[in-house]
């Protein structure tokens, strides 16, 4: 339940910022020029951080990857704005084959990740691979065991992990000015997630290869509602709010708390906004994690905007004496009547994204894992609690989970372990 000494030490050191990192290591005994970096996915977040990791100085982007015709023509034509000549893949295993790659973004759909990231690894390329890392918790094991066979840097793209906001916020928690801290609360209340109507099946839009997009996920006829951003809301391909959000959040819970698995976990909610909605996942869930001697609440709310604190996103360390709140834009301490001074809102100082984009390519350069501010080892452990939340609302249940045996006490729960293969793709054996 409690980390090491050891581990949370090896954690801690992962909280030292981005740019302090890199003065450690400006004579880089890896890579003397430019680290030529390929994009697979480039529509949305796979586009942020591509334009993030092309504002490093030794970066130049050599290839692109997405199986929609329109994406790259529109993203060429950026790129080329920004003196990039990239060549140009349908299919990842092609890019992966070219020897003018160094490193690897990989920003496709969750079910995705977990088979890019360890054909990447296995090709020699190091990888800044999208969170949540994999699609089930089965997924997250693998692609760790890939990383650690083929010796290869991976950075996550949980950004928040290189904002020194998060990190003086957790300091303070630390600190043990706040008590004794029996709750903690996370949070995503999204005013903007709206309800997604229904829509009828149709034609594959041209020039895009839908059956490569589908890829491991079970095949169905082509509809706009399962296609590029909202791909989020259905289960064949991701977790909802659930993962999409609380990678993230919950993240920054079990720092702040010193703390690794839970005991068990419990949850329930459902699609109480939109009961009609075309997705699949619930816009409302509440879950509970237990641990020793606190417990941790996530809550998630599609189309309400106004959350505990008045935060539409956020994380809570309530402790005796006061409690400290923290989100993208700062945080601040709330004190339990006159237990304790308040701490105003203190503001947010950097692009989280750029800190960590940058990172990871100076950890690329000097051929360094350790010096990477998000590995794949927290993407993993933070992606396997938030698979552990929505295993519990699927099963209606109380679960227990097992950190030994990476399973769960529950017959049921452990049927959705792995998420399924279809269409001829199978997980590798690592």
């Amino acid at each position: 339940m409690t980390l090491s000494r050891r581990d949370f030490i090896q954690k801690s050191v992962l909280l030292i910022p981005a740019l302090q990192l890199s003065s450690l290591y400006a004579k880089n005994l890896g890579y003397a020029g430019k680290i030529r970096v390929a994009a697979i996915g480039i529509k949305g977040m796979g586009w942020s951080n591509l334009n993030s990791l092309l504002k490093h100085p030794d970066v130049v982007c050599t290839a692109i990857c997405d199986i929609d015709d329109q994406v790259i023509s529109d993203r060429l034509a950026q790129l080329k704005k920004l003196g990039q000549n990239p060549k140009v893949y349908k299919k990842h295993e092609d890019l992966l084959k070219d020897k003018e790659v160094d490193a690897v973004m990989i920003g496709t759909p969750d079910h995705w990740h977990c088979l890019q990231m360890i054909d990447a690894v296995k090709a020699g390329k190091d990888v800044y691979v999208e969170k949540p890392i994999g699609n089930s918790i089965v997924e997250c094991n693998t692609m760790l065991a890939a990383r650690d066979k083929y010796q290869r840097i991976v950075q996550v793209g949980q950004w928040q992990r290189s904002q020194q906001h998060f990190r003086d916020a957790i300091d303070f928690v630390h600190s043990g000015k706040l008590g004794k801290i029996r709750l903690v609360k996370a949070w995503a209340y999204l005013g903007w997630k709206q309800r997604v109507p229904a829509m009828a099946d149709s034609e594959v839009p041209q020039g895009v290869d839908y059956q490569r997009w589908i890829g491991p996920a079970k095949s169905r006829p082509f509809n706009a509602n399962r296609f590029h951003y909202n791909f989020r809301w259905y289960w064949d391909y991701a977790g909802g709010l659930m993962t999409d959000w609380g990678v993230h959040l919950l993240d920054y819970a079990l720092i702040g708390m010193k703390v690794s698995d839970p005991k068990s976990i419990m949850a329930a909610g459902g699609k109480f906004a939109y009961p009609d909605d075309a997705g699949e996942t619930p816009d409302t869930l509440t879950t509970v994690y237990e641990f020793d001697g606190f417990n941790l609440l996530w809550e998630h709310a599609a189309s309400i905007s106004g959350g505990p604190y008045n935060r539409e996103h956020g994380i809570a360390f309530i402790g005796n004496n006061g409690t400290l709140v923290v989100d993208r834009n700062g945080w601040e301490v709330i004190p339990e009547g006159k237990k304790m001074e308040p701490v105003p809102l203190q503001k947010k100082v950097d692009n989280g994204l750029d800190l960590h984009t940058y990172n990871f390519i100076e950890a690329v350069k000097a051929k360094n894992p350790s010096l990477l501010n998000a590995p794949l080892e927290i993407g993993s452990h933070i992606a396997k609690l938030s698979q552990m939340g929505n295993i519990a609302y699927r099963t209606g249940k109380k679960i227990y989970w097992n950190k030994e045996r990476q399973q769960f006490k529950e017959a049921e729960a452990n049927r959705l372990l792995a998420a399924p293969y279809h269409n001829g793709y199978k997980l590798p054996k690592i």
